[in-house]
């Protein structure tokens, strides 16, 4: 908010300087975020009074003036279209020097002398106005310096507020926070009820209570704005950067600025029927002020006449009931809108005015009236008018209540780190205008005024003590907390140390965005319909991912477009499902593999990433995590069919493993063989916890075997029965050859195997090694069809 120091001046004014001044505000939670002269620099310039006007005898847009700066009549050439005889203007005398260092001198134009030159607001650095010359009040002394007769020593201080300090967008509200700092006492312009001189009064409905909990209107009749706007009304409102515009307008701007409450005034011969506060209709629609036709959506409030919206409430009034110079009489309107409804309205129509902005922070719901009464008067004395009596609808049931927040002495002292007395707490709360409903020797029950929707809870409170207390005031601390340790289960490995282990085998962790490409999705997990955002960055990242892969594939394809020929990428992160019961997110932990299992050297070859080499890293990563984790032959729609894997603990599936589907690959533009994987991280995290085992000191035991199999077998299987049987003391189980022949018979293999056994405290002998042996033989055969190879 852009306000004048001097304005603020006459409602408040510290021993302090501007700095000072701007330094307090921004101490207090109120930054300033600059300031600027409220116009350029200038000397020279007077109040100036044009005599006579005649024409140019050698140029037809130029005119001849005879200008009195109050002691002698000058001769000055001026082209201005509003120059005129009577005319009062800002007169830069020979000598002058206007901002930028221009300098006024003798001069000829058109073979006509100038002395002199009648100035326009652009000229003097007032505004960006340069259609004509500026107009003074016909009051305004002859000869007086410019700079003297506007009070330009004056600057603009812009405030950049945070959303929570409605209260502070006015006049009214800086005054009150700048005699809290200073412990001075606010002088505020008085404002008395209009008495009314006549008895019409608006027919005023409110349909919507919950959206307007309170409304007023009032006539004035009679009104002549064709009436100019008094230049120190012009001046504030430019300083707070608005433009004049018309009586009315300005008025209710005025009141805006001063008051904190926005108004709205319509012509009333405009309006049918009465006033009608509700939401709009289907397909409404309404042009505005600015001349943008909108259409309306059901869940906006409007103020609409019997036949027709006039205005989006809160937000901007209607271009058909708006005011202008053959307007007699004006409605005047003044409300309280619930902020939660209005939030979000004038953006959701391309729009930001200076009323929407204040609605959707919060309005004082007991203003309405005085601001009112304050704008009638105002206008009274400018456009003239015969007021009616004010109509006022109001739903108490809708209205904000005022809360009455409890402070605790103790708390308040705990938090600030210091001790406050009492007496200094309750003048600070006095000040803020807040009321101390009951004392009592832990505290205070604190009412909260209308003005101050921000305070809701003690810590509120607390917050305003301290910086009407003074930040710097409050003493250096340091914090002191205690931290107990975390519980983990030691059989619980963390994600961490799973991220430790793909960094050691050469991966680089990944950080994709949440949301992806629906169209990827589409590809990687077909079986699961992604989330719709409801406010997407992008049509490219528009639904929440039900797999890691969708990010990790995008960001293969933007290495590989950079020429990386090696990548290997994990990640750790969500995936999101919709349920019955809600949104199900799943922790996940997901890689892919593509170009030479190692990096190019002398040493290493150019040997490309395969299954195995995957599927034997992630073996070490359940051996680290202490699972056993079984790989079993299945197919996904977006791996390559034969060389898909199903990862599966105990009966329970915990992942994939396998190679992208060609077709996939294809569609998304990847190159080279794509190993991928992707494992639920809360089934394979919890393990055995690792315990001592003594080394045998008996010799160990070795038995060799070849069978031959179907090829369909997986030696997983074969494993798993081979284990089953053999015992206890079984230590280890290896291939050491694999083969197929014609001679086997079509779909047949052979596997060599080596079994070892050893105890822990005894030799085992032959028998019992014997026995254990020939019970894995039989119990291969009668299991998996296994037969001993001669």
């Amino acid at each position: 908010m852009k306000f004048s120091e001097q304005w603020l001046r006459e409602w408040v004014n510290p021993n302090i300087g501007s700095q000072e001044l701007m330094d307090q505000i921004t101490m207090a939670g109120l930054e300033v975020d600059g300031f600027e002269p409220v116009a350029g620099e200038f000397s020279g310039v007077v109040v100036g009074e044009v005599v006579s006007v005649e024409p140019h005898p050698d140029a037809d847009k130029l005119r001849v003036c005879q200008v009195s700066d109050g002691r002698e009549a000058v001769q000055v050439v001026c082209g201005a279209p509003n120059v005129r005889e009577g005319l009062k203007v800002p007169f830069a005398v020979v000598g002058a020097v206007l901002p930028g260092d221009f300098r006024i001198k003798k001069a000829k134009l058109r073979g006509q002398p100038s002395q002199g030159m009648l100035c326009s607001e652009s000229e003097l650095a007032l505004s960006e106005n340069h259609d004509g010359l500026m107009e003074l009040p016909e009051d305004a002394p002859v000869g007086q310096d410019m700079a003297e007769y506007l009070k330009l020593n004056d600057i603009t201080i812009d405030v950049d507020l945070t959303p929570n300090r409605s209260d502070c967008l006015s006049l009214k509200g800086l005054a009150r926070e700048v005699g809290v700092l200073n412990s001075e006492k606010v002088t505020a312009p008085a404002i008395k009820p209009v008495e009314a001189v006549h008895s019409e009064v608006p027919d005023i409905r409110v349909e919507a209570p919950e959206g307007c909990p309170r409304y007023l209107g009032r006539i004035l009749r009679n009104v002549n704005l064709s009436a100019a706007t008094p230049l120190w009304m012009q001046e504030r409102l430019r300083r707070s950067g608005i433009r004049s515009i018309d009586p009315a307008v300005d008025v209710t701007n005025y009141v805006m600025l001063e008051q904190g409450q926005p108004m709205h005034a319509f012509d009333r011969d405009e309006i049918s029927g009465g006033i009608l506060v509700r939401w709009a209709k289907s397909a409404e629609k309404l042009v505005l002020l600015d001349g943008q036709e909108v259409e309306l959506t059901e869940d906006t409030l409007v103020i609409a006449d019997h036949d027709k919206p006039i205005a989006i409430a809160g937000v901007m009034g209607g271009e058909h009931s708006g005011v202008s110079e053959k307007t007699r009489d004006l409605v005047l309107e003044a409300a309280y809108f619930e902020p939660i409804g209005l939030a979000g309205k004038a953006r959701h129509y391309g729009l930001h005015t200076d009323a929407s902005h204040r609605f959707e922070r919060g309005v004082d719901y007991n203003l309405a009236r005085d601001t009112m009464e304050r704008a009638t008067r105002l206008l009274m004395d400018i456009v003239g008018g015969e007021p009616g009596e004010i109509v006022e609808v109001a739903s108490d049931a809708h209205l904000p209540t005022a809360p009455v927040i409890e402070l605790r002495a103790q708390r308040l002292n705990d938090v600030l780190g210091l001790d406050i007395d009492r007496e200094t707490v309750e003048e600070i709360l006095t000040r803020l205008g807040l009321g101390i409903d009951k004392l009592h020797k832990d505290g205070w029950q604190v009412g909260v005024p209308s003005f101050r929707p921000d305070l809701a809870i003690e810590e509120d409170l607390i917050e305003e003590v301290g910086r009407i207390y003074g930040y710097n005031n409050l003493p250096v601390t340091e914090p002191v907390g205690s931290l107990g340790l975390s519980v983990r289960e030691e059989a619980t490995r963390p994600v961490s140390a799973i991220c430790n282990y793909f960094v050691g085998q050469g991966y680089q962790e990944a950080i994709t965005y949440s949301f992806v490409d629906p169209k990827v999705q589409e590809l990687v997990d077909p079986e699961h319909e992604g989330i719709a955002l409801a406010n997407p960055i992008s049509s490219d990242l528009s639904v929440m991912r039900t797999s890691l892969w969708s990010g990790l594939l995008k960001t293969v394809n933007h290495n590989q477009n950079r020429q990386q020929p090696r990548i290997r990428l994990f990640e750790t992160g969500l995936r999101f499902e919709q349920t019955n019961e809600g949104i199900d997110q799943q922790p996940m932990l997901a890689g892919v593999v593509v170009g030479n299992q190692n990096p190019e050297n002398w040493v290493n070859g150019r040997r490309t990433s395969d299954f195995f080499d995957v599927k034997g890293e992630l073996e070490s990563l359940f051996r680290l995590l202490g699972i056993e984790v079984d790989f079993i032959a299945s197919a996904h729609p977006a791996l390559h069919p034969g060389q898909t894997a199903e990862l599966m603990r105990d009966g329970e599936h915990v992942g994939w493993l396998g190679t992208l589907h060609p077709q996939v690959q294809k569609k998304l533009e990847l190159n080279g063989t794509i190993l991928m994987f992707e494992l639920f991280l809360n089934s394979i995290v919890t393990g055995y916890v690792p315990n001592f085992k003594a080394i045998s000191k008996f010799p160990e035991v070795r038995r060799d075997l070849a069978i031959i199999i179907g090829s369909d077998v997986a030696f997983a299987q074969v494993e798993h029965v081979a284990r089953k049987h053999a015992g206890e003391h079984l230590t280890a189980l290896r291939v050491f050859d694999v083969y197929e022949g014609e001679n086997l018979g079509e779909g047949n293999r052979s596997l060599a195997l080596s079994l070892f056994w050893q105890h822990p405290e005894r030799t085992l002998g032959e028998d019992e090694v014997h026995e254990r042996f020939n019970g894995v033989i039989d119990a291969l055969g009668e299991e998996l069809g296994a037969t001993l190879r001669s």
